[in-house]
């Protein structure tokens, strides 16, 4: 499988669920928002992420995006990168969309992951 690993370093914020989206959480290369009961949750540039908010959220993370887009119908494109990563102890945030798999990794554990993964038989282009 081909992966590209993004340049922009990401903060996964969480917000109350009844919180609007804010208007600092929709600029950049790659932004995630989702809703539930629970939470609002959003992924964007750190470069974004308003310097008051220290509760809730989580900083350096880079993004690897799985290039193409992938069928509905295939399945175990996550595990493959997933279960490679477990076995190293490298935690990961997934993050799936209509075309295709992100994987958020620590940027302190981005190089072993690629290591990891092309071991795992994964290129990066």
């Amino acid at each position: 499988m081909n992966l590209v690993i993004l340049d922009t370093i990401l903060s996964v914020v969480k917000l109350p669920p009844t919180e609007e989206v804010p208007s600092w959480a929709g600029k950049g290369e790659f932004i995630s928002i989702t809703r539930t009961n629970e939470e609002l949750s959003i992924v964007c540039p750190t470069s974004n992420v308003p310097k008051s908010l220290l509760k809730d959220v989580e900083h350096d993370w880079m993004c690897m995006k799985v290039e193409g887009v992938l069928d509905f119908g295939l399945t175990g494109i996550l595990s493959s990168l997933a279960n490679p990563l477990a076995e190293n102890k490298i935690s990961i945030f997934a993050i799936s969309t209509f075309n295709t798999d992100y994987l958020l990794i620590k940027v302190h554990s981005i190089e072993k992951a690629k290591s990891v993964l092309e071991n795992a038989g994964h290129t990066f282009i």
